[in-house]
């Protein structure tokens, strides 16, 4: 699994495992307060782009990969798995909104020797009034232009011993399905770090670990890139029941990054908050240069119990 990761993640960068490590704590302090099973596993959302003459962004899906863990039987003679029970409310708030959802289930052929085709994924989709059947992934996904030639996204040298031993297997079948996917069809597709379902609504949710700053504008601020602000901004256009939220892990600005809480914002309240003069920040997970955008923190609520309950 260390071995595709190293060859498919372009760069671990300190951004990038300071978010994969803000997941992992996360779920466990989800688990902590009694709401592990109202979250999701971790995704991906692609549409498709202007390439082959279509209309940028026509089509949209989301699909969830069943987590591969090692030392199991994933062979072709195993029986696929029904979807997790959660995620059917989920893609019904997606397709509402013109979304199609899918959860994909793992067949390893050769574990031992790193490529694309190492697994094979069958896709379900969900959100609809009748049973579906399993299907080839991504062939059956036909709203998307396909790739002249097959791209290689398995070139990469990356170091990837400093993710944690417990978030490999999420972040390698997320990795896998990617590759599936990308390999083949040309689209604009970023990750969905979970979706948490509420009372009434569902909340794709944006996972960052930050520390507070501050400026004369707005105070203590937590920033947030442009590129999940964009992400968040698509969710709130489609709307429907579908909202979302930003969560932040509060940790001490020095190298050792303490915990000091939990925090959340709904995207409604991220937008009628989030300073109009953005902020030019460092570098972002793939190691560019980044526009932040500042939101302060007196408008975050702390994540507990009593909260999440309210949503």
């Amino acid at each position: 699994m260390r071995e595709f990761l190293t060859r498919s993640l372009r760069g671990v960068n300190q951004n990038k495992l300071r978010g994969i490590l803000a997941e992992v704590a996360f779920r466990a302090h989800l688990k902590s307060i009694g709401f592990e099973d109202r979250i999701s596993a971790g995704g991906w959302i692609a549409r498709n782009d202007a390439r082959g003459g279509r209309r940028f962004a026509e089509h949209a899906c989301v699909f969830f990969p069943e987590t591969i863990q090692p030392g199991v039987d994933y062979s072709i003679h195993r029986p696929l798995p029904p979807p997790p029970p959660g995620l059917h409310s989920i893609c019904t708030t997606f397709r509402q909104i013109g979304v199609r959802s899918y959860f994909c289930a793992a067949t390893v052929h050769d574990a031992t020797r790193v490529s694309e085709s190492m697994v094979e994924w069958s896709c379900i989709e969900l959100g609809l009034p009748t049973e579906q059947s399993y299907a080839r992934f991504p062939e059956s996904l036909k709203e998307f232009q396909p790739r002249n030639r097959r791209h290689n996204y398995l070139r990469h040298a990356t170091d990837s011993a400093t993710i944690p031993d417990e978030y490999v297997p999420e972040e390698f079948s997320k990795e896998c399905l990617r590759v599936a996917f990308s390999s083949r069809y040309l689209s604009e597709i970023v990750d969905l770090d979970g979706v948490f379902w509420g009372q009434c609504h569902a909340y794709p949710i944006e996972i960052k670990e930050k520390a507070v700053a501050h400026d004369d504008l707005v105070g203590e601020f937590f920033g947030l890139d442009v590129g999940p602000f964009v992400k968040l901004t698509y969710y709130a256009a489609k709307r429907g029941n579908l909202h979302s939220m930003f969560v932040v892990r509060e940790v001490s600005d020095d190298d050792a990054r303490h915990e000091r809480g939990w925090w959340f914002i709904t995207f409604e309240d991220l937008a009628s908050f989030a300073s109009w003069q953005p902020l030019g920040g460092g570098k972002t997970m793939t190691g560019g240069s980044s526009t932040v955008i500042k939101i302060p923190k007196a408008e975050f609520r702390p994540l507990n119990a009593a909260t999440l309950q309210t949503l």
